[in-house]
């Protein structure tokens, strides 16, 4: 277990090729599931376009609060409004998805398939996020 006290910054150990490579490949699997899917989808180009976006939204969001939590670990400031809006935007993602999925009409299926390549690629861009963090040199002066 790592602890982390004021003066100290927390250790981190550089992630395995195996991880970085595992977690990008989930990222891109997620990604590209489910675009494929939106192609391959027989609904309105709008609702294709909902989808998407709350896709891209969620990427953005779901590194937002990586990036965030680890940047408080770190000491390096982060507003508590930034903090709450990449937490909402979290948040709101996942209600959308599951607002626009259960009024869809899609098989249980067609749904249940969007939503774990939506999640799978939140997860994984998390996992990305924290690997490039970790493999970044240590910009902190003791």
């Amino acid at each position: 277990m790592y602890s982390q006290t004021a003066a100290t910054p927390a250790v981190t150990q550089q992630p395995s090729p195996a991880f970085i490579a595992a977690s990008w490949a989930a990222l891109l699997i997620g990604i590209v599931a489910f675009c494929i899917g939106l192609w391959n989808a027989q609904m309105a180009l709008n609702e294709k376009g909902y989808y998407f976006a709350i896709l891209m939204y969620g990427l953005f969001a779901a590194i937002s609060v990586q990036k965030s939590v680890r940047d408080r670990l770190e000491g390096i400031p982060v507003t508590n409004l930034y903090f709450g809006i990449s937490w909402v935007s979290v948040l709101l993602t996942m209600v959308l998805l599951t607002v626009g999925l259960w009024n869809a009409t899609l098989t249980l299926s067609e749904k249940g398939f969007y939503a774990m390549a939506f999640v799978l690629s939140l997860f994984a861009a998390i996992a990305v996020q924290k690997n490039t963090r970790d493999s970044m040199p240590s910009t902190h002066q003791e």
